[in-house]
Order: structure tokens, then sequence, then C-alpha cells
């Protein structure tokens, strides 16, 4: 006669328990880290609403642009897309008249990497005036673009010239620290795998937007 093939040893009892716990708290994180991405996103939607413009003709005129920072190459040797559709948008804003100065904010943190100087080489290069381009070098992140560029050059209100889900994001740290920000998109072509990758990318970057100005309340790296 066979022995019951559901007889279990206590060793065998207590392991399989353990692994049924794991798979609980695996199941409750994940339920959680879901919850947390689509809360952040729906926040920063509402925010958001209205505010970010893809027609030169009805965004409201600034002083200030800001243009937040990203590599002019992808991995040191593509043309970084990105970066120069978000350079058309800002002359076209400029040429426009939407904007009268453009505060160009990015990492610097390296001698071999200078995210604002490079934006500033192509600004002036398509014919921004150098005195109307205004440099943040510290820049590392989008809240201390955002947050820089009040208490640098005293903007109060912004046009945050970026892709649309960037300028969403920018908007609602803007609003946060009591800057009155909208967008102007700039075209999000780009190749599949970035976009995939950058959408990924900012679904995390909302939730700690949320927590950074809501609950954390971080500071810029360098706040002057």
């Amino acid at each position: 006669m066979n022995p019951d093939k559901t007889d279990q040893t206590p060793a065998q009892t207590k392991k399989h328990t353990i692994v049924r716990r794991l798979l609980l708290v695996f199941a409750c994180v994940a339920f959680l880290g879901a919850l947390a991405l689509f809360a952040a996103d729906w926040r920063i939607e509402h925010f958001a609403n209205g505010r970010v413009y893809s027609d030169v003709g009805v965004v409201p005129a600034r002083e200030y642009g800001l243009l937040p920072g990203t590599s002019r190459l992808v991995h040191g040797k593509h043309l970084n897309t990105y970066f120069f559709n978000r350079i058309r948008a800002a002359v076209e804003l400029y040429r426009a008249g939407k904007i009268k100065k453009i505060i160009v904010s990015g990492d610097n943190s390296r001698t071999d990497y200078n995210e604002t100087g490079d934006m500033a080489r192509e600004l002036i290069a398509e014919g921004v005036a150098p005195e109307d381009v205004l440099s943040d070098y510290a820049g590392f992140r989008t809240l201390d673009s955002v947050v820089r560029a009040r208490n640098l050059f005293g903007a109060t209100e912004l046009t945050v010239i970026s892709q649309r889900f960037h300028c969403k994001r920018a908007i609602y740290l803007a609003a946060q620290h009591g800057i009155d920000a909208v967008g102007f998109e700039a075209d999000e072509h780009a190749p599949q795998a970035t976009r995939l990758r950058m959408a990924v990318r900012e679904a995390f970057a909302r939730v700690l937007a949320i927590l950074d100005a809501e609950l954390l309340n971080t500071k810029p790296h360098f706040e002057y």
C-alpha cells in the first residue's frame, strides 16, 4: 500500500507556509506599487490638465521659459532626439515673442558632461541672443530646475519647454512650490525603444515627485 502523498513532514509544511507567506507579501507589494503608480499619474495629470500647449499661437506669453536638461547624445554616440526637439520648441517660442528669457537648467556635475552648456550653445547658434540665455548648472533633477528658476532668477511664472509627459510633472512640481507654470510641448518623436524606456522611467519619476513634494519636502541639491 502506497503512503498518502499528501502527508508532509513538519519541515515540508514549514517550507510551504513560508513560500505562501512570501507570495502573499509579494502580491501585496505589487498591488501597493501599482496603486502608487496609478495615484501619482492621476494626481499629476489633474494638476497639469489644460496647461500644456502645442500651438505657439495660443500659449500664454511669459517672461521666462524653462528648458530642462537632457543629454545631447545617447550613450555618448547618437544624437538625442529629445534634446534637439526641446531646442527647436524653445526657439519657436522665443521667435514668436512668447518668452523673453530662456533658463537652461541641466546637469554639469562632471567636467566631461555639461547639459547646460550644450543647450546654451545650440540656442545661441539658432539666433537666441546670448543675454537672453540664463544658465543654471545645477539642474540635476526637474525639482531642482523648477525651484532654482525661482530662487536664482525670480521666475514665479514659467513656460516649461519639454516633451508633454515631462511638462506635466514639472507643472505639478512648480505648483507645489508656488510657481505658476504652463508647458509647451516639444515633439516626442523618438525611436520606439527610447519612448518605452522613457515611459517606464516617467511612471516612477511621478511617484518620486509626489513623495518629494508632499511627504518628504525635498529641497534642491543646491537651492541657490
